[in-house]
C-alpha cells in the first residue's frame, strides 16, 4: 500500500512537472505578464506541496490536501464554480438528467437514524411497501444506525434490476420488518403536477430544468388546452433553482415565434459567446400566460420568466427572483473528474443581465455585496415597458410572501408535524380527497397535546430574540443594571407558552399538517393539490387571467406594473 501511495505521489509530481513544462512553452510563445504569473504561482504551489509532503511532522493525505486547496481556491470565485471528483459524478448526472438507479425515495436524518421521508409514487420503495417514518436499521445485513444520510443513500443506490433487503423499524409494529426491494432506473419527472384550477385556467408546475423537461411542459400544455378546455395557463416556477439552459430556451420557444432571441451569453472566451433563438414553430403564441416566481426561482427559471416578460408574452407574479445570471460550463479533468466553471453571463431579450451578487468585488473580509445602484441600468421590453438589470426578475404583480411564525418553523424543523402525521396514519386508514381534506379542531387539540408532551421541543419567539439583542445592547451601554427588574419582568411576560403560540398561528400550522398528511395517502400529487387550495399567488393569477383588460394593459404598458421597482439593497456575505 505504501509503495502504491509513493508511486501515486511520483506520478502526481511528474504530471505537475509536465504541466509546468507545457506552461513554460506557452510562456515562450506568449511573453506576457499573465502567463508568467501562472507559471510562477504553479511552481510555488508544486514546490510547497513537495516540501509539505516530505517534511511535515505527521503523515499527510495528498488527495485530501489537494482537494482542500482546490475547494478553497474555487470558493474565492463564486459558489457555482465547483470541482466534481469521479466519486460525485452520479449525483452530478442526477442533477442534470433527473435520473439514477435506486429505490425512489426521499430520506432524512433523525437522531441516530436515517428515516424514509417520502417514497415516490409508482417507484420501488412505494411498491415494496416502505412508508414515511420507517427507520432504516440495516441494508443487506449492514448496520445503518449512526450512519450519515449520504452513506445510507449510497447503499440504497445500485445497478438497476438488482435486489436489496432493507430492515426497518416501523411505528406501530412490535418487531423490525425486512423488506426486499428491486432497484430500478429512477426518472424523476420535472413536472410533478398539472391540472385545472377552475373552469378555464390550468396550472403546470415545473420543479427543475432537467433533460427533456420542455417536452413534459409541452405535453402538459397540450393536454390542458386540447383535452381539458384550458383558456389560460399558469406556469409555476416558484422555488425552481434552475438547471439546463437549453431546456429553458425550448420552453420559451413553446410560446414565442420562431426566430425570437431568448437569451444570449457573453464571457471572456469570445468564441463561446452565443445567441439562443427559438428554432421551431411554437405551440401557442396567443393563450394568456401567467408565470409565478419566488425568491427561490433562479437561473433557468429567470431565463424563462424574464424572457417571457421581455417579449411581453406573459405576466409575471410573485416575489423578485434570486438573481443568478451566471452560466456554467463543464470541463473534463484528469481521472474522470470535472470542473463546473462559470464562463459567461446571460442576457435576456431586453439586453439586461439579472445577476444580483457582484463576485468580482469583495471587501477585505471576503464579503460580497449586491450590484451597486449606480451600476443598474434601465431596459425596455418589446412593447416599451421599463425593466431593470442587476437584481433578478421583478414581477409585474408583486405578491407578498407569507412569513411563518417561529413556532411554526420549529414544528417543521424539529419534525413534530412529520411525527404526528406518522401517528395519524396509524389511526386513520383513509382520509378525504386532497382538495377537501382539513384538520378538525379536535384533531388540532390532539396535536397541541402531542407537542407539549415532547420535552425536547424548544424554540424562541421573535420577541424573545429581539429582547435578547436589547439586553446585550443595554449591558454594553451600561443601562441594564438600572432597569434589571424591568428586563426580568419582560422576560417573564414573553416566556414561551406552546399551546398559546400554536393557537395563535393555528391556520398556518394546520395548512402544513394538511400537506404532510395528504402526502402519506396521495403522495406528492395529493400534497400539491392540497397546497393549491389556499395559494395566494395562484389566486392572484386566476383573478388576473379573468380580467383581460388588466392582463393586456400590463403587457402593453397602459396599466402600471411593478417590474421597474428596485428592491432595498443590502450586503450579503
Amino acid at each position: 500500500m505504501n509503495n502504491f501511495l509513493r508511486t501515486g505521489k511520483v506520478k502526481w509530481i511528474a504530471s505537475m512537472s509536465l504541466v509546468a513544462v507545457m506552461l513554460l512553452g506557452l510562456y515562450s510563445f506568449n511573453d506576457d505578464k499573465r502567463n508568467f504569473d501562472v507559471i510562477k504561482n504553479l511552481d510555488i504551489f508544486y514546490t510547497l506541496f513537495r516540501e509539505l509532503n516530505s517534511y511535515y511532522v505527521d503523515e499527510t493525505n495528498p488527495e485530501k490536501l489537494i482537494s482542500t486547496g482546490i475547494d478553497n481556491m474555487l470558493e474565492s470565485l463564486d459558489p457555482y464554480t465547483t470541482y466534481i471528483p469521479e466519486s460525485d459524478m452520479e449525483d452530478f448526472r442526477f442533477m442534470t438528467t433527473g435520473e439514477y438507479a435506486g429505490i425512489g425515495s426521499l430520506i432524512s436524518k433523525r437522531d441516530e437514524y436515517v428515516v424514509i421521508a417520502e417514497p415516490y409514487e409508482g417507484f420501488p420503495a412505494a411498491i415494496a411497501g416502505l412508508k414515511a417514518g420507517d427507520k432504516i436499521l440495516e441494508i443487506n445485513g449492514k448496520d445503518m444506525v449512526g450512519k450519515a444520510t449520504s452513506d445510507v443513500s449510497d447503499n440504497l443506490k445500485g445497478a438497476a434490476n438488482t435486489t436489496l433487503k432493507v430492515k426497518v423499524e416501523r411505528p406501530g409494529e412490535k418487531k423490525p420488518l425486512t423488506i426486499e426491494i428491486e432497484r430500478k432506473k429512477i426518472q424523476i419527472n420535472a413536472v410533478p403536477y398539472y391540472g385545472m384550477v377552475n373552469d378555464e385556467t390550468g396550472i403546470i408546475q415545473l420543479n427543475n430544468f432537467t433533460q427533456d423537461c420542455a417536452r413534459e411542459i409541452e405535453k402538459a400544455f397540450l393536454d390542458l388546452r386540447d383535452k381539458q378546455g384550458a383558456k389560460s395557463i399558469v406556469l409555476d416556477l416558484r422555488a425552481n433553482p434552475g438547471g439546463l439552459l437549453d431546456e429553458a430556451v425550448k420552453i420559451v420557444n413553446l410560446f414565442v415565434p420562431s426566430g425570437s432571441e431568448v437569451v444570449s451569453t457573453r464571457g471572456k472566451v469570445k468564441q463561446w459567446d452565443k445567441s439562443y433563438k427559438a428554432m421551431r414553430q411554437p405551440i401557442d403564441t396567443v393563450m394568456p400566460l401567467a408565470v409565478l416566481i419566488s425568491r427561490g426561482s433562479a437561473s433557468a427559471s429567470e431565463i424563462v420568466s424574464g424572457a417571457l416578460q421581455d417579449l411581453d408574452r406573459a405576466v409575471v407574479l410573485g416575489q423578485r427572483s434570486f438573481g443568478k445570471g451566471l452560466v456554467q460550463t463543464t470541463r473534463p479533468l484528469s481521472y474522470n473528474a470535472k470542473l463546473k466553471v462559470t464562463t459567461a453571463k446571460y442576457y435576456i431579450p431586453s439586453g439586461r443581465c439579472i445577476q444580483a451578487v457582484d463576485y468580482t468585488h469583495r471587501d477585505e473580509d471576503g464579503a460580497v455585496g449586491l450590484v451597486a445602484d449606480s451600476l443598474i441600468s434601465e431596459f425596455k421590453t418589446k412593447n416599451g415597458r421599463s425593466v431593470f438589470d442587476g437584481g433578478g426578475v421583478s414581477p409585474d404583480i408583486k405578491v407578498t410572501s407569507h412569513k411563518y411564525a417561529n413556532v411554526t418553523f420549529a414544528l417543521v424543523v424539529q419534525q413534530m408535524i412529520f411525527d404526528y402525521a406518522t401517528e395519524f396514519v396509524l389511526r386513520n386508514k383513509t382520509i378525504d380527497a386532497p382538495e377537501t381534506f382539513t384538520i378538525s379542531d379536535e384533531e388540532y387539540t390532539q396535536f397541541i397535546a402531542f407537542v407539549e408532551a415532547k420535552e425536547d421541543f424548544k424554540y424562541e419567539s421573535l420577541s424573545q430574540e429581539k429582547l435578547k439583542e436589547l439586553v446585550k445592547t443595554a449591558k454594553r451601554e451600561g443601562y441594564y443594571e438600572k432597569a434589571e427588574e424591568d428586563f426580568t419582568a419582560m422576560e417573564e411576560i414573553l416566556k414561551l407558552d406552546v399551546a398559546k403560540d400554536m393557537n395563535q398561528f393555528e391556520d398556518e400550522i394546520k395548512e402544513l399538517m394538511v400537506l404532510e398528511i395528504t402526502k402519506r395517502y396521495y403522495y406528492q400529487k395529493g400534497s400539491i393539490k392540497a397546497s393549491l387550495q389556499n395559494d395566494i399567488e395562484l389566486e392572484e393569477a386566476k383573478k388576473l387571467l379573468k380580467d383581460m383588460s388588466q392582463y393586456n394593459g400590463l403587457l402593453d404598458g397602459s396599466v402600471a406594473s411593478h417590474a421597474g421597482d428596485r428592491r432595498s439593497r443590502s450586503k450579503k456575505s
